[in-house]
């Protein structure tokens, strides 16, 4: 057997799970050859395809379903989508992956290691089998929330202390995870409705209803939650752009009050550096020069005073 296929048996005998990492030509092969599945379906859950949107099929003799879930980045800090393939026949779910999703390896491996997990979770049929992947996968979700809420607390924290240049880029990598997260999400809501009304045979989800109604309760709750920190996120920027533009208008006043300070120096060092005798005062007065530099401050602080009057200083 592929060492990237594993199958795991119900101590009744009634369901396996197969398990599929990194499908390649030959897990392919092997999933044509063994269980016929259609080639659109064959062909979406190939390794080195995209992640594709997620979807629910209805076929002959298995069912097919594609769910994404965020996988995060530490290398480059970003949420990205993880996608989940599903093959679910009347005795058998086969879940094609990339072994990037710890809840789903987690709970493979407890199954493999320990009788009791095994029983628990696949002497049920396949509906329940599948709801157990499903929530875990979700309840994975509520981690990267957290995390998520503290890098805005964060961002709050540090927009407040003065550090509003050094934040902009924070902010952006932020609205970016929250904005790739949201399209992971957008459409597990619709999918799992379809499957519940579906009603397919094989695949008695209406047993579990009330399971599957909670992982919707589960979908809308993360959405809440992705809309509260995107609005929150959203808020800070717009704080932490009018702090910055207020920064840069202060810099920019200061620099105005500068030039007009130097601009009557210059007049008055312009005037007394021209080369005309008669009539320049001072040019006979051996304190000619320090006239003319008493001259200069006293235009400085009666501009002074004049911009600290209009509060412009």
């Amino acid at each position: 057997m592929n060492k990237n296929i594993t199958t795991l048996k119900s101590p009744t005998g009634n369901l396996a799970w197969i398990n599929i990492i990194s499908a390649q030509k030959k897990e392919i092969e092997y999933l044509r050859r063994k269980y016929k599945f259609n080639e659109l379906d064959l062909k979406d859950s190939f390794a080195s395809q995209y992640a594709q949107r997620p979807k629910f099929y209805q076929r002959q003799n298995y069912c097919f379903l594609i769910l994404q879930f965020p996988f995060y980045n530490s290398k480059s800090r970003s949420i990205e989508p993880e996608e989940v393939d599903f093959f679910i026949g009347r005795d058998f779910v086969i879940t094609v992956h990339k072994n990037n999703l710890p809840p789903l390896t987690e709970i493979f491996n407890l199954c493999s290691s320990d009788e009791f997990y095994c029983r628990q979770y696949l002497t049920g049929n396949n509906a329940a089998l599948l709801y157990e992947i499903i929530v875990r996968l979700q309840e994975y979700c509520y981690p990267i929330l957290d995390h998520i809420s503290l890098d805005v607390k964060n961002i709050e924290k540090n927009i407040f202390a003065g550090h509003e240049r050094r934040m902009v880029t924070e902010i952006l990598n932020i609205k970016r995870n929250i904005l790739n997260f949201r399209k992971i999400m957008e459409n597990h809501k619709n999918v799992i409705q379809k499957i519940i009304h579906e009603g397919v045979e094989y695949f008695p989800v209406n047993k579990q209803k009330a399971y599957y109604n909670n992982l919707i309760e589960h979908t809308k709750n993360i959405w809440d939650l992705l809309n509260s920190h995107k609005e929150m996120i959203e808020a800070l920027e717009d704080t932490n752009g009018s702090l910055v533009y207020f920064k840069l208008n202060d810099i920019m006043r200061t620099l105005t009050v500068f030039s007009v300070l130097i601009l009557p120096l210059s007049l008055i060092s312009g005037i007394f550096g021209m080369n005309t005798v008669i009539g320049m005062p001072f040019l006979d007065n051996q304190a000619g020069f320090w006239g003319v530099i008493i001259l200069m401050l006293l235009t400085v602080l009666f501009l002074l005073f004049i911009f600290k009057k209009k509060k412009l200083l």
